[in-house]
C-alpha cells in the first residue's frame, strides 16, 4: 500500500502518554458501538466525538477520516485472526491434518464472528473503500502465508507458484464465504460452509498432487 493511501487511512500520530492512549481507546470503543448499531456508512465524526466524550479535534488528531477508524478496528481483528491461525497450524504433521485444520478454521471463524456486529460492520466497511479493500486483501495474503509455511515443512515440493496462487485465492475466498454465511439464515449458512469445506478437501491439492504422481 502506497504512502498516499496510508496517509488517509493510517493513524496521524501514535499516542505515547497514558492519557492519550486512553483517549484513543475511548474513540475506538465509541466507534465500535456506533458501527455495531448503524454500520460504517452511517457513522459521523461529530457523532463519534460526542459518544466518546472527547472534543472533535481529538478525533481528527488521530484519524484523518472515517476510513482510518475502520482500519484501526480492522487491524485489531486481523491481528487476532492471524495469531489464531498461526496457533492452529503450529502442530500440523501431515497434509490431511492441514486440510482438517483449514476446515476447523472455517468453523471457528464463523462461530466466532457471525454474531459479532462490530466485526461484521467493520468487515463490510472494508468493501466500500478501495484502500481498505486492499488492506483486506493483504490480510488474506498473511493468512495464506501461515498456511504455506505449514505445508512447506510437510511437503516442500508442493510449495510452487501454483500452490502460492492457490493458497492466496482460497484464503481470500474463505473470507468471502464467511461474510456470506454471516448474513444468511443459520441453517443455510451451515450448509454453505459444509459445501465450501468439501470444495477445499477436493481441490486444494488436487492438481498439484495429480501432477506429482
Amino acid at each position: 500500500m502506497g504512502a498516499e493511501s496510508m496517509d488517509r487511512i493510517g493513524l496521524r500520530r501514535k499516542p505515547k502518554q497514558e492519557r492519550s492512549i486512553q483517549r484513543l481507546d475511548l474513540i475506538l470503543a465509541a466507534a465500535a458501538k456506533i458501527i455495531a448499531e448503524k454500520g460504517v456508512s452511517a457513522m459521523r465524526m461529530t457523532e463519534l466525538a460526542i459518544a466518546a466524550k472527547v472534543p472533535i479535534g481529538s478525533v481528527y488528531q488521530y484519524f484523518p477520516e472515517k476510513a482510518a477508524i475502520v482500519k484501526a478496528l480492522f487491524d485489531q481483528h486481523a491481528s487476532a485472526i492471524q495469531a489464531k491461525m498461526a496457533a492452529m497450524f503450529a502442530d500440523v504433521q501431515s497434509i490431511d491434518q492441514a486440510l482438517d485444520v483449514v476446515c476447523a478454521t472455517i468453523d471457528w471463524y464463523y462461530d466466532s464472528y457471525h454474531n459479532d456486529p462490530v466485526y461484521l460492520g467493520v468487515w463490510m466497511g472494508t468493501e466500500t473503500d478501495q484502500d481498505l479493500l486492499q488492506l483486506n486483501i493483504e490480510h488474506s495474503g498473511h493468512v495464506a502465508g501461515i498456511f504455506r509455511d505449514a505445508v512447506r515443512q510437510l511437503a516442500p515440493d508442493l510449495c510452487d507458484e501454483e500452490m502460492y496462487a492457490r493458497t492466496y485465492l482460497f484464503s481470500h475466498l474463505i473470507g468471502a464465504v464467511i461474510r456470506l454465511a454471516a448474513v444468511s439464515e443459520e441453517a443455510l449458512a451451515r450448509r454453505m460452509l459444509d459445501e465450501w469445506k468439501r470444495v477445499i478437501r477436493a481441490s486444494l491439492f488436487a492438481t498439484t498432487v495429480a501432477r506429482a504422481a
